[in-house]
């Protein structure tokens, strides 16, 4: 298999079911616990469980993923989180399902999903030529979307029939199936040099950071991109509680915004594919940011009424999604030498990963006290100044110009 668009398809295909399953599983989980308890805090820290792994592991599991088989180490992952949904199972042959075990389950799979994600994303510039790595990154998130789309759809349609054990069967299935995928790709060996291989865990960790810092539209980003995840990943959160509580709506009106945003990313990421966005990345990341704020902070000025209009800045939020993340990983893997790709991924990842983690801490006690709509103007607000700054910032704004080894 030497077509590089081919191997590609083949790998994300793959990706795209298993993401399915696994949006199907969460999208059942959280409803269980909107359900059984309504709480915007206890759905915090439900998300705070699934991205802890990624603040303590992430940047040791991105310096092993560079010293290990990337094509072994995703194949692992997949099937460490498949084995982990299994318990599930397992339980509820005997007893309900309690909270603490849907807190376990999303802790155990992230630990999975911490080194998963740092191997493919150093995988793809192995893969597919500089060139293509913007509109490929556009195609990976359509694919993705397309998951989290019927996913969500599936959710709905189960969750009264199957409950949360049916969900995981498809789960499990998925992982396999991902797995399989990417056994049956080539997917080339990268060489180390003599002081990579003498130096130990910590020097590597280091080296990731060192080689971030030397670019600086890259670094600027990183401190960026953290300021926005810790301002939007709440908000992401909180979907079901908007759409449920704040709006007076039922499983189907939260699986409605959840699929709008899912159909708005599938679209922009369609659009990045084929269109590659602005030739200056950071005007396109730039444009990404504003779009989010001004959606997120309308969601929160609309009445009790305002579902609808809801679900039309839900498509808005998700549509300006891939215009970020797409250049932004882009320029990542074209900037950055393959060899060092898995521990700055996994760095990205642990300070991503921080930052909605401490966001979610402080939304859930927020959302908790003065209402989810609240949030969402405060943090509407906020993420339109952080384009602002991003705009004022020649090494934003002149991204791509910057020189890489």
């Amino acid at each position: 298999m030497n077509n590089w668009k081919l191997k590609f398809l083949v790998i994300w295909s793959g990706q795209a079911i298993s993401i399915l399953s696994s949006a199907v599983l969460q999208m059942a989980l959280i409803w269980h616990l909107t359900i059984t308890t309504g709480s915007a805090l206890i759905l915090s820290l439900a998300s705070l469980a699934g991205f802890l792994p990624m603040v303590l592991l992430g940047s040791f599991a991105g310096a092993l993923v560079d010293r290990w088989n990337r094509k072994l180490t995703m194949i692992g992952a997949d099937l460490f989180i498949a084995v982990i949904s299994l318990t599930l199972v397992i339980y509820m042959l005997f007893a309900e399902l309690p909270f603490w075990l849907v807190m376990a389950v999303l802790f155990l799979r992230s630990i999975g999903t911490a080194f998963h994600t740092p191997a493919i994303s150093a995988v793809t510039p192995l893969i597919v030529p500089e060139s293509h790595l913007t509109k490929c990154s556009g195609y990976t998130q359509s694919l993705q979307t397309l998951g989290y789309i019927a996913g969500a759809s599936l959710a709905a349609l189960l969750y009264p029939i199957w409950g949360v054990r049916g969900m995981v069967a498809l789960d499990v299935g998925g992982a396999v199936l991902a797995s399989i995928t990417v056994a049956v790709v080539k997917i080339p060996s990268v060489t180390k040099t003599e002081q990579e291989k003498s130096g130990g865990l910590l020097f590597e960790i280091k080296e990731g950071y060192k080689i971030i810092y030397e670019n600086k539209g890259l670094f600027s980003l990183l401190w960026i991109g953290v300021a926005f995840a810790f301002l939007y990943a709440p908000v992401n959160a909180l979907f079901p509680l908007m759409s449920m509580n704040y709006f007076g709506g039922s499983t189907l009106h939260a699986s409605i915004a959840e699929v709008t945003f899912s159909v708005g990313m599938l679209i922009g990421g369609i659009v990045l594919g084929l269109w590659g966005g602005f030739k200056n990345r950071g005007i396109t990341m730039i444009f990404a940011i504003v779009l989010m704020g001004i959606a997120v902070g309308i969601s929160g000025a609309l009445p009790i009424s305002g579902f609808i209009v809801f679900a039309i800045l839900c498509f808005l939020m998700g549509l300006s999604a891939p215009f970020y993340n797409g250049p932004h990983t882009s320029l990542m893997q074209e900037k950055i030498s393959p060899e060092f790709l898995g521990r700055v991924f996994g760095l990205y990842g642990s300070l991503m990963s921080f930052a909605l983690l401490l966001g979610l801490v402080v939304c859930g006690i927020f959302a908790e006290i003065v209402g989810v709509n609240i949030w969402f103007l405060f943090c509407g607000v906020i993420i339109l100044f952080l384009g602002l700054i991003a705009f004022l910032m020649p090494n934003v704004r002149n991204v791509d110009k910057e020189h890489h080894d």
